[in-house]
């Protein structure tokens, strides 16, 4: 066998080419380090395929010939995972489109042994390219709901899409490929915003992004991703019906148990997600068997004996202060603590607008082509002629995306939208003044209230941050104590 060591160059290109390999495709960082190995390579993330054309013909002689150490084998793999991954991305991408609005059995998988055993002539044996078939299947699922699934192109949502590939995969997946690809179940996840600002759809990015092995015997994968994701808003139920919704009940178990009842808990495939939204809604008795769940994995049917394992992910969301719940103590700090492995905040449609002129119109061409079952740009143009026409420059949007999906259906209809009636700011200025001029404010209270105002006014904590120099952390919990809970 020829010597096939690494010349100094090469061993520099493979050891970044790693951290493109692991690295979040969202970030700032990423994006830089993919324009350095592959100089000219446009910052869309579209054709960023240049790279691993570029490393192809680059690890050629590696493939005639092994490399001559353990240390360089490990050195290039990245790179073999790396091109592999994209030759298959056309057919993985083919199959996630099929298999959308598909339910029941998942789709067989014709390509699988062929990309199977091209990770095996790399050199990897059967059960790694197996597994890692099934990673590249989960990576185009992770991209496909965080990309094209949220809609913007402002500076937040890239913050967001990147919070929620880190989410998914971690934020070096390093580890996440060598030891934490089967353990996400642990990581809870509790997602923050406004009433609107699209958390069910950015939980359902999550929810439909988990690993899901791939059974060669059957040639397909183990679920169908479209029923991995399970969502329940807990304030539609009463407090008598909720534990039976959450865990399901057993015949006879209360009046009206005339057959036996699967809750989400039992629902939720293995490979999926429950998505529990308004979490700040539910009573402390319930708050209590969630959290015996997230620490056991196990929960108990209503009139039921038997414990049943849960083994999926929770997403929490809620739009409420939870600073003023958990001080107020309507929301425990040990079922915040066991639900925030990761807080995400979903940014606020005003704050994306004041960001980028651009956002109104990325938002507004996806909800026109889905109304319309097909692109019409003609109908772009009309929705934002009237926004532009009939809404003040600075308009808060208070109901978020959800309104703006409800005033471009009553543009298409009527041809304007007034928009809704903003809080009164003004009123609550001449309270705070009035409060002041009393002197009924402790200190807390007037940076509570004089936070709350600012961030009404520029709907950013970053905004808040800066005009009262102090952190974002700091800023956000002052807006928060000064909300209504």
């Amino acid at each position: 066998m020829q010597d096939s060591r690494l010349s100094a160059s090469d061993r520099d290109f493979f050891a970044a080419l790693a951290n493109v390999v692991y690295g979040n495709p969202f970030s700032a960082e990423r994006t830089a380090l993919i324009e350095r190995l592959a100089p000219g390579t446009s910052a869309r993330i579209a054709d960023r395929e240049a790279l691993a054309r570029l490393v192809a013909p680059r690890l050629e002689p590696f493939l005639r010939a092994a490399p001559a150490d353990a240390a360089e084998r490990r050195l290039l793999e990245p790179a073999f995972l790396y091109v592999c991954y994209h030759r298959a991305v056309p057919q993985l991408d083919a199959l996630i489109e099929r298999q959308i609005g598909k339910g029941g059995e998942p789709l067989a998988v014709a390509f699988a042994d062929e990309v199977i055993g091209d990770l095996m002539r790399c050199g990897f044996d059967e059960a790694r390219a197996l597994r890692y078939f099934a990673l590249y299947f989960q990576l185009r699922r992770g991209f496909y709901f965080i990309d094209r699934g949220l809609a913007g192109a402002c500076e937040s949502m890239r913050v967001l899409r990147e919070s929620l590939w880190n989410n998914i995969f971690t934020h070096d997946m390093r580890g996440f490929e060598s030891a934490l690809w089967d353990r996400m179940e642990d990581f809870s996840t509790l997602l923050l915003g406004e009433t609107g600002t699209g958390k069910g759809a950015v939980a359902a990015a999550i929810g439909r992004s988990g690993y899901i092995p791939y059974d060669a015997a059957r040639r397909r994968f183990a679920a169908n991703f479209t029923e991995t994701f399970i969502a329940i808003n807990l304030s539609q139920f009463p407090e008598t019906l909720i534990e039976s919704e959450l865990f399901g009940h057993r015949k006879g178990a209360f009046t009206g148990a005339i057959e036996h009842h699967e809750g989400v808990f039992e629902r939720c495939n293995e490979h999926g997600a429950l998505f529990l939204d308004e979490i700040g809604e539910v009573s402390i008795p319930v708050q209590i068997k969630l959290l015996q769940v997230l620490q056991e994995r196990t929960f108990t049917a209503v009139g039921g004996r038997e414990k049943k394992r849960f083994g999926g992910r929770v997403i929490a969301a809620t739009n409420q202060p939870l600073g003023a719940l958990r001080r107020e103590g309507r929301f425990r700090n040990d079922f915040f603590y066991r639900l925030c492995s990761d807080v995400i905040e979903v940014p606020t449609l005003r704050q994306r607008i004041a960001e980028s002129g651009e956002e109104l119109g990325q938002l507004v061409r996806p909800l026109v082509t889905r109304i319309a079952g097909a692109p019409a740009p003609e109908l772009v143009s009309l929705v934002l002629e009237a926004l532009q026409t009939n809404l003040p420059r600075d308009y808060a949007w208070p109901g978020n995306v959800r309104e703006l999906e409800q005033a471009v259906r009553r543009i298409l209809l009527t041809g304007r939208y007034a928009g809704e009636a903003a809080p009164a700011a003004g009123d609550e200025e001449d309270r705070l003044a009035e409060k002041l001029r009393a002197g009924e404010l402790d200190a807390d209270e007037l940076l509570g209230r004089y936070s709350a105002l600012l961030y009404r006014r520029s709907g950013s904590y970053a905004q808040v941050a800066r005009r009262m120099g102090v952190d974002v952390r700091t800023a956000r919990k002052y807006v928060e104590s000064a909300k209504p809970g």
